[in-house]
């Protein structure tokens, strides 16, 4: 950790999972009990800063995914179900020790989160998903379409927006500069085959889990609908549902502070 006179900085650090060299965030707190932050498509490990520190009583760690961030990105598209959880599971037996950790996921992250639950349950104490179910139908098509470089950030700003997004911010969080213009560090072309691998129905994976899981979703959601997350509430045991009335899809950007309150008494809870 480097510490400024304003904010306390993480570390970056990378390991490799098959062929992919991957990259995390370390926000300290070694010899604590480990939260592993899992972002969501077109994210990064930098898109739970405001709230990685505010967790002093863990080993806060969040992972650039495949195809993300500082990441390698997969060069066959592998962006497949095993292809995620591995890496996941290299991180934890080869940099943690093999310590078991709680979970957090946003999206992508949150699918990502369970679904290991569900194949190692020996390396989880708890699951805490963020505004995503288990009946999912999407695409990203529009990540293929967005230019690989633009001249300033407000024309990549506005190409976001020919593309018909809303939340222009969320994704401008994965933005990065070099001697060719702006761009995304998210592997543009790999976005949508991603998206289409959580596509489906996954009600057998959030089922077999018996950790504790708590269920973050934000009303005004484009990703999940109130009637589903409570059906996955209401069928699996152990599974405590909470509801943002007036936020979108990326809570924890939304409200942070109610975000980090009711994870924090989840926690203080296990």
């Amino acid at each position: 950790m480097f510490t400024t006179d304003n904010q306390t900085l993480p570390t970056r650090r990378y390991f490799t999972s098959g062929s992919l060299q991957l990259s995390y965030l370390d926000f300290g707190g070694v010899n604590q009990p480990i939260l592993l932050l899992l972002h969501g498509h077109m994210g990064n490990a930098r898109t739970f800063s405001a709230v990685a520190t505010r967790f002093p009583d863990w080993h806060v760690i969040a992972l650039d995914q495949r195809g993300h961030g500082w990441s390698s990105h997969s060069p066959e598209k592998d962006y497949s179900r095993n292809g995620y959880i591995s890496d996941i599971h290299h991180l934890i037996s080869h940099e943690l020790d093999g310590r078991p950790v709680t979970l957090l996921g946003h999206s992508l992250g949150g699918v990502n989160a369970y679904q290991f639950a569900a194949r190692y349950p020996e390396l989880v104490q708890a699951v805490i998903v963020e505004d995503i179910g288990v009946e999912i139908q999407s695409d990203l098509n529009f990540a293929a379409m967005l230019p690989k470089r633009s001249n300033s950030l407000l024309e990549l700003r506005e190409a976001l927006v020919q593309a018909g997004l809303r939340a222009v911010d969320y994704f401008s969080e994965s933005v990065f500069e070099d001697e060719d213009g702006w761009g995304f560090r998210a592997d543009l072309e790999g976005m949508n085959q991603s998206q289409a691998c959580i596509n489906g129905s996954w009600w057998e994976d959030w089922l077999t889990s018996v950790c504790p899981i708590l269920l973050i979703h934000g009303q005004k959601s484009f990703a999940l609908d109130l009637d589903q997350a409570k059906r996955m509430a209401t069928r699996r045991p152990n599974t405590k549902l909470e509801v943002f009335a007036e936020c979108g899809h990326g809570v924890h950007s939304d409200d942070p502070e109610g975000f980090v309150q009711v994870v924090k008494k989840f926690l203080e809870e296990l």
